[in-house]
């Protein structure tokens, strides 16, 4: 196991990922990072906890808008990646709308 250090919306973090992971978990915390960023310009003043739930529901979007675009043969049989991708925002949604609720 490797520990990487990552910065999300001016925090870091450090996460546990299998050896060789590195450099694929630092892409998606770039990708994090600037969702947070711009959900954070939306609505200045916002927690932390709501501010990473934006970011996750925007890269939701994103991704939503990804699949629209795509001809319906590719949509068919959508990759397994993006179907793992879309769960795990799905879960830190839940989650993050969980801890913005005081739980």
């Amino acid at each position: 196991m490797a520990d990487v250090k990552l910065s999300i919306a001016g925090r870091d973090y450090l996460v546990a990922c299998r050896d060789g992971e590195e450099a694929q978990l630092l892409k998606l915390a770039e990708q994090v990072d600037a969702s947070a960023r711009e959900a954070g310009g939306i609505a200045a003043g916002m927690s932390e906890n709501r501010q990473l739930l934006f970011a996750a529901l925007l890269m939701a979007d994103k991704m939503g808008e990804m699949g629209a675009t795509k001809p319906a043969s590719e949509m068919q049989a959508p990759s397994a990646n993006l179907n793992n991708i879309a769960e795990t925002l799905e879960k830190i949604a839940e989650r993050l709308e969980t801890l913005a609720n005081g739980a």
